[in-house]
Formats: structure tokens, sequence, C-alpha cells
């Protein structure tokens, strides 16, 4: 799509190709233009021209060569094993290189965002650990005089605190289930409207070769990963509750 509004054509056009061929014959030919990509990275987008096979060995008169095999796998986990697998049939004609190192700055920057990802997802995490800590607190400031009647007139206190435990979790629990629901509906709108940069954040983002937009991804796993850290957290803070009452002295909680 960029290449094609640099060079002002449109589908229907045709383009006419000028290059070298196969030991230095002329390559020359007139095709026709019948689509558009437009790739994320705006590197591709603004020098990439795409042909069919045969129509490119043509051109270049180069009938059953290739250049470049690209070998996509279902396991990026054994990138290396198939790198050294592949190098090794193929002997030292052929050099077998894996996609980090073919496109290592792309590499360095995921690596850096996922890094400022956990960080800022460690903080976040931090944040409502506290937030439902402290909402925990003041509940249980705020019922002392009621658990000091209830373990008065019998109340057990085993069951009092498993009263009060299943009380958290719930709360906890309709909090994870309207989060999820949120943010569902953000990320589904980022999706189908992504933010587009603009500036020195765009130009930072083209450098490494990615398109200035702040989009969002709704893949399942994302949503329940994060549902289900923040029940544990609410699961191991609902036990905070449960110490305290077992240490409660009825006439002094309910003098407080």
């Amino acid at each position: 799509e960029g290449l094609a509004d640099y060079l002002n054509v449109d589908v229907g056009d045709t383009l006419v190709l000028i290059s070298s061929g196969y030991h230095g014959a002329s390559a020359a030919g007139a095709y026709l233009v019948k689509g558009l990509i437009k790739f994320p990275s705006p590197e591709l987008n603004n020098q990439m021209i795409y042909m069919p096979l045969t129509a490119s060995q043509d051109f270049f008169a180069a009938d059953g060569f290739v250049t470049t095999l690209v070998i996509d796998t279902d396991k990026p986990n054994k990138i290396g094993k198939i790198t050294d697998k592949l190098q090794s049939d193929l002997g030292d004609e052929y050099e077998v290189m894996p996609f980090v190192e073919l496109i290592p700055n792309l590499i360095q920057a995921r690596q850096f965002k996922e890094g400022s990802s956990l960080f800022m997802l460690f903080i976040l995490y931090a944040i409502i650990t506290f937030g439902i800590f402290g909402t925990i607190l003041m509940m249980i400031k705020e019922r002392q005089y009621e658990f000091g009647v209830l373990t008065a007139i019998g109340l057990k206190r085993s069951r009092l605190s498993i009263i009060v435990w299943l009380e958290t979790i719930f709360i906890g629990l309709i909090g994870v289930v309207a989060g999820v629901l949120v943010s569902l509906g953000i990320t589904h709108y980022l999706k189908a409207n992504p933010a587009k940069l603009t500036g020195d954040a765009a130009k930072a983002y083209e450098e490494f070769g990615i398109e200035p937009l702040i989009t969002a991804s709704t893949a399942p796993e994302i949503f329940y990963n994060q549902a289900i850290t923040v029940f544990i957290i609410v699961t191991l803070l609902a036990l905070y509750p449960i110490f305290k009452i077992s240490k409660l002295k009825p006439i002094e909680a309910m003098r407080a």
C-alpha cells in the first residue's frame, strides 16, 4: 500500500519492472496490479512487491530457482534444534538462519516491551493487593461489634470465620467477573478502532518497523489468566479475617 501510494498506482494499473536477471541477463516486464496489501511494518509496506513464484522466476530468467525459502513451524520453542538439523542436512552450501538472527532489532524491541509490561503488571497487582487488603481491614473494623455479639451469643469462631471468608470470596468473584466484562468491551473497541500515535512516539515505533498504533488483543487467555490471578489474591487475603476472628475478644470488640 505504501509503495503503491509512492508510485501513484492502484488496482488495475500496469507496473513496468526493470532489473537484472540471472547471470546478468536483462529483466523487464509489465505486470497488472491485482491487489494491495497493508503490512503493520512500515518497512515492508513501503518497499515490497509480491509476485507469483513462476512469474518472478520468468522475470529474472531463473526458471526453477529460488534464492530464499521461508519455513514456518508450529514449534517455536524448538527453533534452535530445527535450525541445527536443517543446517546439518543441507551442509555448507546453504545457510539456515532462525528469525532471531534475521530481525534482531524487532526481537530486542519485543523483549523490551515484554519486560516493561511485566513491570507494569507487577505494579498493578501490588495496587490491587493493597486495595483489596484495605477494603478487608475496613470491613473487619466496621463489623467488629457484630463479630463480638455473634461470638458472645454462642456462634462458633470456626463457623463465623467460614461465613466471613465466603462473603469475601463472593465479593471478590463479583469484582473479577465485572472487571472481565468491562475490559472485554474496552479491548474489543480498541481492536476495532486502534488509536494512532503521532509525533516522536510514532517515529520511535516506525524505527523498530512497527506500525504506530495502540491496539488490543481479545485472546481469551489474557482475560482468564488475569481473572484467576486476582481471584487467587482475593482468596489469600480472605484468610486475614479468619486470623482476626480467631484472636477476637468479644467484650473488647463490643466496647470498640
